[in-house]
């Protein structure tokens, strides 16, 4: 009797650990038919330090949750929103025009992995400090990460077995690197394998130089300027480009970045165009470029502060007949954002009444953010010990440019396993790869800034074979 009582009891505390539901868990999400979403997702917070709180949107894999990775997704800025990489890369959901109804994006990661997307750091998104104090830096971003994380795993342990690999895009170059090395000194129960990083900020010094040479070699900067440049910023074949401290060389770098940034090109993809709108759709534009380039203040900035502060705008530089006067506005996020700012849709994903409307950027982060990491080579020496490592580009874009990954890369001194080469999509040239001991370079052909969005098909057979730790 008394094994036959114990049996009971066994039963009736699974009875009730299975009739237990996860607060987080989205029942049901307006915009799209319940009998296409073959997946359980979950929306709601966790604990970073202090008084932090950031808001995660999990989203299981539709193959066997309990086996495949755990996928961690960070977008960059600094102060900008991961659900950005949830509704416009490689979430399960793609809006429509009218911000209200949504699709399935044939291309999601999580067909292979278990997926979270964190917004980070607080005051990003739906993410949030009680004390409203938003500046943050670096390391401070990084072990609030590190904490939400663990918070991840106490509200879901049955996914801490899982392989995890950390990925993301831009600042998640600082972001990434600088979490995984808090997981790799710190809790020893997380299963981490890799990380795998698209068109990042990884060297501050080698962006900015190797953009000098991707403007000349696209044809983007004329013979005459370039010559200007080797004249007085190089010394041999040493050229310096970024914090030069020669006056002459320093006004043939601003004139460069003028005309990269300034007179209507589409940084994030050089064969694209702009959308053109009304702000906010320049709002990770330029959240993205004070975050990648120390000093940028587009003529656009300069123009909306001088109105605020009812100052005059200094005459824009010009070269020849240009006249550097941007307006570019190359991101159209107006979708996701009427689709995240609808009350219904913030109720199904439990967000708090109180808290202001979705942006896909914040300026309160950004402006307050304090940027601690010129390079992250001794972070990556040190990560490579344990961990796989990807690092991807795009080969249009201007921010982060594929030189100096690549020039990152190579710079790591990792033994050579298989030579630069062409990788293949459908029987198309999809790019070119390099593979390294530990980690490899990809570049993605025709694909900017955000390789999940403009290269869909190959990114998702790119981050596969990454998580297989399979060769491109």
């Amino acid at each position: 009797m008394k094994s036959l009582a114990g049996i009971l009891i066994v039963f009736a505390l699974l009875a009730l650990a299975y009739s237990q539901k996860n607060e987080d868990e989205i029942i049901s999400l307006p915009g799209i038919s319940a009998n296409l979403v073959r997946f359980k997702q979950y929306s709601g917070y966790l604990n970073a330090t202090g008084t932090r709180r950031f808001h995660y949107w999990f989203v299981e894999s539709e193959g066997n949750p309990a086996k495949d990775p755990l996928v961690l997704w960070l977008n960059g800025g600094p102060g900008c929103s991961s659900l950005d990489g949830l509704f416009s890369e490689n979430g399960p959901f793609l809006p429509s025009n009218d911000g209200k109804t949504l699709t399935l994006n044939p291309f999601r990661w999580n067909l292979l992995a278990n997926v979270i997307y964190l917004e980070s750091p607080a005051g990003v998104g739906f993410s949030y400090s009680s004390d409203a104090t938003y500046k943050t830096t670096d390391d401070e971003v990084a072990e609030d990460n590190y904490q939400a994380l663990q918070h991840f795993f106490l509200k879901y342990p049955n996914f801490t077995s899982n392989q995890l690999f950390l990925t993301g895009e831009s600042y998640a170059g600082v972001y990434v690197p600088t979490l995984a090395v808090k997981i790799l000194e710190g809790n020893n129960t997380i299963n981490m394998q890799g990380f795998a990083i698209g068109n990042p900020l990884v060297s501050r010094p080698l962006n900015v130089n190797s953009l000098m040479y991707f403007a000349f070699w696209h044809g983007i900067v004329g013979a005459q300027l370039w010559e200007e440049m080797l004249q007085y910023c190089c010394t041999g074949d040493d050229c310096t480009f970024y914090k030069t401290t020669n006056i002459d060389c320093k006004s043939r770098v601003d004139m460069v970045h003028s005309i990269v940034f300034d007179i209507g090109l589409n940084t994030y993809g050089l064969y694209s165009d702009c959308y053109k709108g009304i702000p906010p759709h320049l709002h990770r534009y330029v959240t993205d470029m004070k975050g990648v380039f120390d000093d940028f203040e587009s003529s656009w900035v300069k123009i909306q502060h001088a109105k605020k502060n009812r100052t005059k705008v200094s005459p824009a530089p010009t070269l020849g007949k240009l006249k550097f006067s941007s307006s570019l506005i190359c991101i159209n996020a107006s979708a996701e954002t009427a689709y995240l700012s609808s009350a219904e849709v913030r109720k199904a994903i439990h967000i708090p009444s109180n808290l202001p409307t979705w942006a896909i950027c914040s300026d309160d982060v950004a402006n307050n953010y304090v940027k601690t990491y010129e390079d992250l080579t001794p972070e990556f020496n040190k990560l490579l010990k344990s961990y796989r490592a990807l690092i991807y580009n795009g080969d249009t874009d201007m921010q982060c440019n594929f030189f100096g990954g690549e020039w990152f890369v190579e710079n790591l001194k990792q033994p050579l396993k298989m030579k630069y080469r062409e990788w293949m999509y459908k029987n198309q040239v999809a790019g070119f790869v390099k593979d390294f001991d530990k980690i490899t370079f990809m570049t993605v052909k025709g694909s900017g800034h955000m390789v999940p969005q403009w290269k869909p098909a190959e990114a998702f057979q790119m981050i596969s074979n990454f998580l297989k730790n399979k060769l491109q």
